[in-house]
């Protein structure tokens, strides 16, 4: 889900930092605001592809922010991420115009398996590219000008975190964690295997980025 772009509405500092770091490390382009009026203020600017509200906010309640953002015809997704478990709470989140409900405690993986199907759904283009190499999550293809490059499933998810982050070094938690479904039992060889793979298939390519070895951490496209 390289480059989706999230705005995450969370007046809770630690917690705004958790989430921002976490989608970050999964691919996504996210960014953090502490106020209704704040994400009210960016949002045309901005143009995100998704949206996390709480419903709890200083100056607000998050559910008047979405009626808001519906209001002016925006279908942008939203998830509500709240501590209001009750049932009343859930539908009035549904009724404002939200698409999606969490409660906290949450568990981060499924914020990001959420996320994900909220940013297919609401149709965003977020083809990622990097000089002349050009990822498409719709299609599930890489391309490098008019050469297609064939990819596993795993091999594109590796792929696309490392391409979500040009020049910085990826560890090798969030590589398998990319790669493979959560509980998943994966080897370091395994991980080493698969970005061999990726290695073979990029160097032919003229002006394709490589990946290089960060020993210690992990990988880094270049």
């Amino acid at each position: 889900m390289s480059g989706a772009r999230i705005i995450v509405l969370e007046d809770d500092h630690d917690l705004r930092k958790v989430i921002v770091r976490g989608l970050t490390e999964e691919g996504f382009d996210v960014r953090g605001v502490a106020t209704g009026s704040d994400l009210l203020s960016t949002l045309d600017t901005s143009n995100p592809h998704a949206l996390i509200l709480d419903i709890g906010l200083p100056d607000a309640d998050g559910r008047d922010v979405c009626q808001a953002i519906r209001a002016s015809g925006s279908q942008v997704p939203i998830l509500f991420l709240t501590a209001k478990d009750a049932l009343t709470d859930r539908l009035a989140g549904f009724n404002a115009g939200g698409d999606d409900y969490i409660t906290k405690p949450f568990a981060f993986d499924e914020l990001v398996a959420r996320m994900r199907v909220l940013v297919r759904r609401g149709g965003a283009d977020i083809t990622a590219s990097v000089g002349s190499l050009r990822l498409d999550p719709a299609a599930h293809a890489a391309w490098h000008g008019e050469e297609r490059i064939p990819l596993t499933p795993t091999e594109f998810r590796l792929l696309g975190l490392l391409t979500a982050s040009p020049g910085i070094a990826i560890r090798r938690r969030e590589l398998v964690r990319a790669g493979w479904p959560h509980g998943a039992i994966v080897h370091d060889n395994t991980l080493d295997a698969y970005i061999a793979r990726l290695r073979r298939k990029l160097r032919p390519l003229d002006d394709a980025p490589q990946i290089a070895t960060v020993h210690g951490v992990g990988y880094r496209l270049d």
